[in-house]
């Protein structure tokens, strides 16, 4: 009885009050999770030694596993589109991406990996059909990456008005110069092109100013500096990298959707995302709690086992609280966007955007402290995962941006109820 109460607590009730998944998504979600169980997380040592012998050369073992999982139809199951993605919903698609946290290397195997699927996004939503020829249709189908340029070292990018990469006019088309950092996915041997924002114009409201351009990588003035390492990880072969762009030519007819539409297209490719990010966050906090639980099942200190701590009993049981709450929290976004857009869950996004990161980070650090030693040691995962738990309470938005609009929007409502009140 006890297994079967366990079973449904881990699946069917993660929906409290919200619709259902979908039969579709039910049985997408199984398959994806009886992938990375049986697939991915047993080989993930194996993978981490293929790219240590060659740091920048994407492994066989990728390609192989991303053939698998095309073959099954376990491909592009982020995409809304059932023509070009899976026809998912946001909510179904929460709990595939929930699947896909528990192994940093797992999205990409699925073609659901980021940068890529916002790039998808932007040019599926605001892509001429020249430019979903050029760039989408090899993205699609796993044949190239890509990589989004925005964050900038010498302004602080958590205000993206802030940026100093300019797009002027010129013969026939736009001269390019900006300096990137944080671009993920550059150093990736796959990468194909980048989607660039920089500003276009000094007039107009400062939200109308800026622009979104598809630069192809090999395009001259196009300078890959150095990977950058997060707490000593380089995240190869894809990794971090800083970028110059120097007198880059970018046509007419590689500008999306229109000169000063940058920041429109931003929101629209960031809102779910921001989702997609949460939900793998999830992912990764289970693994740790599975983890948190194994270790202080097997290991005796002071006479009883770890678990049998009243201190340890106490960060299992706060870590299965603050998973779950993250859970429905990023939940109730998703099924807000499926029912009334993007614009309408821009505040519930932004919660779960404080909210998720923080909770893995949180669990990830109990469940290193419980290991000990060997938490901080490259022989586990959760070295890597608090670092890529610690990366996400910046990328798309630091915490305190999110911060300010919750509570911008949290007072606006207020007042306008005083008013009505009156």
């Amino acid at each position: 009885m006890t297994s079967v109460i366990n079973q449904v607590n881990q699946s069917d009730m993660r929906g409290w009050g919200l619709p259902k998944l979908s039969d579709k998504g039910r049985l997408l979600r199984d398959q994806v999770r009886g992938f990375i169980q049986s697939e991915i997380i047993p080989n993930e040592a194996v993978y981490a030694s293929a790219i240590s012998e060659n740091r920048w050369v994407k492994p066989q073992l990728m390609e192989m596993w991303k053939s698998k999982a095309h073959s099954l139809g376990l491909w592009n199951l982020f995409l809304p589109d059932s023509t070009l993605g899976a026809g998912l919903s946001h909510l179904d698609y929460a709990h595939i991406a929930e699947e896909m946290g528990h192994s940093v290397i797992a999205p990409e195997v699925f073609n659901c990996n980021a940068p890529d699927t916002g790039n998808m996004e932007v040019l599926w939503r605001y892509g001429s059909p020249e430019q979903q020829e050029r760039f989408l249709t090899p993205l699609l189908q796993g044949k190239t990456r890509s990589a989004f340029a925005m964050t900038e070292p010498q302004v602080a990018s958590s205000d993206a008005t802030n940026m100093r990469a300019t797009l002027v006019e010129s013969e026939g088309g736009y001269s390019l110069n900006a300096h990137k950092w944080w671009t993920t996915g550059a150093l990736d041997p796959n990468c194909a092109f980048f989607i660039v924002m920089a500003k276009s114009s000094d007039e107009g409201p400062r939200h109308q100013r800026h622009s979104m351009v598809l630069v192809p990588k090999d395009a001259e003035g196009v300078r890959v500096v150095r990977p950058l390492h997060v707490f000593g990880y380089d995240d190869a072969p894809s990794g971090h990298a800083e970028v110059i762009f120097e007198d880059v030519f970018v046509h007419k007819d590689e500008v999306i959707l229109g000169v000063g539409r940058g920041f429109e297209i931003a929101q629209g490719r960031l809102g779910p995302g921001r989702i997609h990010h949460c939900m793998r966050l999830i992912g990764l906090a289970e693994r740790a709690l599975e983890a948190m639980c194994a270790r202080a099942q097997s290991r005796v200190a002071f006479g009883k086992p770890l678990a049998e701590q009243g201190v340890i009993r106490e960060q299992i049981a706060l870590s299965r609280i603050e998973i779950d709450q993250a859970r429905l929290l990023t939940h109730h976004a998703a099924a807000i966007i499926d029912q009334h857009g993007n614009k309408a869950a821009k505040n519930q996004v932004a919660m779960i955007k404080v909210v998720a990161p923080r909770m893995a980070q949180t669990v990830v650090d109990r469940a290193i402290q419980i290991h000990g030693g060997a938490g901080l040691s490259e022989d586990y995962f959760l070295a890597h995962a608090f670092a890529w738990a610690r990366i996400l309470r910046l990328a798309d938005g630091p915490d305190e941006v999110h911060i300010a609009a919750i509570a911008k929007s949290e007072l606006r409502s207020q007042m306008q109820r005083r008013l009505v009140d009156e």
